[in-house]
């Protein structure tokens, strides 16, 4: 809302020409898309989060200058948001050109305390609870299949299927029970898809799986235990669509972003 007051927004959409294509059906505005991002990395929401609050909160109506009674957006427009924005240096030239017009506007100091590194951002606005991750993984996976390998799902999904994953998730008053479900229908896809037909979501898919489930003495899969029984950070994936995303925790201090980044830090850190 300062930044807002002062700047009448970081950016505005004739920031983003190059990122569209002319023709095609007008989508959000990529100004307040970015601005969103940056909201959710402040304060630690999932995308279905911050669609919510965009449509309920008045700080954020005004901070992206809208309407109170603009209905906002989908939730998965945002990935395809930060899809655009990961392209290139895209998002480092973003944040550096917000950077210049806080700086021009006399709202830092030359010597201040400043930072241009877009990918705690990136990563942290990707960051999903574990159902979250494995129910937005059997979605993308889903999708991915029904554009290359139709045939696979015919004798699979079913109605209950498209009532679970293809609409919105709300949190489950069970999620317990809700996340060995969604494991046991992500396990079912995979043995549907043999290897040589998966896509680079389903192998995120079977990856997320082997991270959170393991097939106890009995046969039954169920969820790994969240201490101890899963991957190191550095290790573990924390979204469907963005491989090289990860997590490292040292100390106090929580991290997110690409795995090759997160190394140097530990290495800087001395870990």
């Amino acid at each position: 809302m300062w930044v807002r007051d002062h700047l009448d927004g970081l950016w505005s959409d004739e920031d983003f020409v190059s990122w569209y294509p002319r023709d095609g059906r007008p989508g959000p505005s990529p100004a307040q898309l970015a601005t969103v991002c940056v909201l959710q990395f402040l304060l630690n929401l999932s995308d279905r989060q911050a669609a919510e609050v965009v449509r309920c909160r008045i700080d954020f109506k005004y901070a992206l200058a809208v309407e109170l009674d603009d209905p906002g957006f989908h939730h998965s427009v945002l990935t395809d948001f930060r899809d655009r924005l990961g392209e290139d240096d895209r998002a480092d030239q973003l944040l550096s050109l917000a950077l210049d017009r806080i700086r021009d506007a006399g709202m830092i100091k030359e010597r201040g305390r400043q930072r241009t590194d877009s990918t705690q951002v990136l990563a942290a606005a990707r960051e999903l609870t574990r159902l979250e991750l494995v129910l937005e993984a059997v979605c993308a996976a889903l999708e991915e299949a029904s554009r290359n390998t139709p045939d696979v799902l015919d004798d699979l999904v079913d109605a209950g299927w498209a009532t679970c994953y293809g609409q919105p998730v709300r949190l489950p008053s069970h999620p317990v029970t809700r996340l060995k479900q969604a494991g046991a229908d992500a396990h079912q896809l995979l043995q549907s898809l043999p290897p040589h037909r998966r896509g680079p979501r389903a192998e995120a898919l079977r990856q997320i799986m082997v991270q959170n489930f393991l097939v106890d003495a009995r046969g039954v899969l169920r969820p790994r235990a969240e201490q101890g029984g899963r991957p190191k950070g550095a290790l573990r994936l924390i979204s469907p669509y963005d491989p090289d995303a990860r997590q490292a925790i040292r100390g106090n201090t929580r991290w997110s972003g690409s795995v090759h980044e997160i190394g140097f830090w530990l290495k800087f850190c001395g870990g």
